[in-house]
């Protein structure tokens, strides 16, 4: 759903970040492209219940998916009003000094470089970075 500058839904957004979940799922996605596997292990919540947030924070505008496969991929995408650009980057920054947000993120990490350990990571894909970096891809 792409919102312009002028009619963007800021109710929606807001909406959209009132949840633990959903915040934990944006958390996640910060900076990368994940497959909703690794949402379901990382939460320990099930696949319809990851799918319903997801599209929650698609429809708000802040999240898009990508499908490869049998895989789905999801990413944050930046809105372009500049007011709700402004609350989505302060959310996430806000985010990285959460130690639930944080434990989250150190399963991402450990998940990523042993995805075998896992028995629903089997034959996923690893994490995709958006921008480049020099280590892990996760």
């Amino acid at each position: 759903m792409s919102h312009s500058p002028k009619s963007y839904d800021l109710a929606l957004l807001f909406a959209a970040l009132a949840d633990r979940t959903r915040l934990r799922l944006l958390n996640l996605m910060a900076g990368k492209e994940v497959c909703v596997c690794y949402f379901v292990e990382i939460l320990a919540q099930s696949q319809p219940k990851i799918s319903r947030h997801l599209a929650y924070l698609r429809r708000a505008g802040i999240v898009a998916a990508r499908r490869e496969g049998k895989w789905m991929h999801y990413k944050i995408v930046v809105p372009k009003h500049p007011g709700a650009a402004r609350i989505l980057g302060e959310t996430l920054s806000v985010l990285r000094d959460d130690s639930q947000m944080q434990a989250d993120l150190s399963k991402l990490t450990k998940a990523c470089c042993a995805p075998q350990t896992l028995s629903g990571l089997e034959g996923a894909p690893l994490p995709i970075p958006l921008e480049p970096v020099n280590s892990c891809a996760c």
